[in-house]
């Protein structure tokens, strides 16, 4: 079955960086599009950005500027590289995976990973 596991939450000073990663097996992961999304409690799930199987990326506009997606397919994982945190970026963020670009951009996938925990102090 699929399995996304991500990593590399915590707690960071507005300013500063993190790098997520979003490790995938039971897929072709070279074959599918990967998705990160953010959710703060009682909210809706929202698009941080995606990247597709040829690697193009699209981001939330807010974010773009500041977020960062790239893939490493011999590894089976798609990172987030987040610079310039601000208090406002704190959410649990997901990845999500699917064989279709636009599927994943839209947040309709079967396949989600169990989140990390982002939080920035001011």
């Amino acid at each position: 079955q699929v399995q996304l596991v991500e990593s590399g939450g915590g707690l960071v000073q507005a300013g500063g960086s993190l790098r997520l990663s979003c490790t995938a097996s039971g897929i072709i992961f070279s074959a599918n599009a990967m998705g990160w999304f953010r959710q703060a409690p009682g909210k809706q799930r929202q698009l941080v950005g995606a990247i597709s199987a040829s690697s193009i990326t699209n981001y939330a506009d807010s974010l773009k500027a500041r977020f960062t997606i790239y893939r490493d397919n011999a590894k089976n994982t798609v990172y987030l590289q987040m610079d310039s945190l601000k208090p406002e970026d704190t959410d649990v963020y997901y990845c999500t995976a699917d064989r279709n670009f636009v599927t994943v951009q839209l947040g309709r996938t079967y396949s989600w990973g169990q989140g990390t925990q982002v939080t920035v102090s001011s």
